[in-house]
């Protein structure tokens, strides 16, 4: 069957793209035209398997790039309900330990570049093997 195999292809990733949109396997299969049991033994197929890693990956590198994006906003969110003497003093106790916790993990990852890049000067040139 010489067309299957491009059909194939094009509903994988019809499945996959559903698999990232909906909640569960079965709705994931019925909007992209398969059933559940078809989408379930694509999802033990290697090479399916590494699709759906790949955009699962995606996915998340993308998101976490609009989280990056918006952190200006949330820290100014945080800083407001901290300062504000109208917050429940909870909230600002929270706020308060969220920004100090955040500020403490900005310095632990500066520190492991720094310490990373030390040990990455001080690493012994490899020689070629001769012989």
């Amino acid at each position: 069957m010489i067309g299957h195999g491009s059909k194939f292809g094009r509903k994988k990733e019809q499945a996959i793209a559903a698999l990232l949109l909906h909640r569960n396997l079965e709705d994931a299969a019925k909007a992209a035209g398969i059933s559940a049991a078809t989408l379930k033994r694509w999802k033990q197929l290697p090479e399916f398997k590494a699709a759906y890693l790949e955009a699962r990956k995606e996915l998340v590198f993308q998101t976490n790039a609009r989280m990056q994006q918006n952190c200006g906003a949330a820290a100014t969110v945080l800083f407001k309900l901290m300062a504000d003497p109208a917050t429940p003093a909870s909230i600002r106790a929270r706020t308060a330990q969220c920004v100090v916790e955040c500020a403490n993990s900005s310095l632990e990852v500066e520190d492991f570049e720094v310490r990373l890049a030390r040990l990455e000067e001080k690493k012994p040139v490899e020689k070629a093997d001769v012989g």
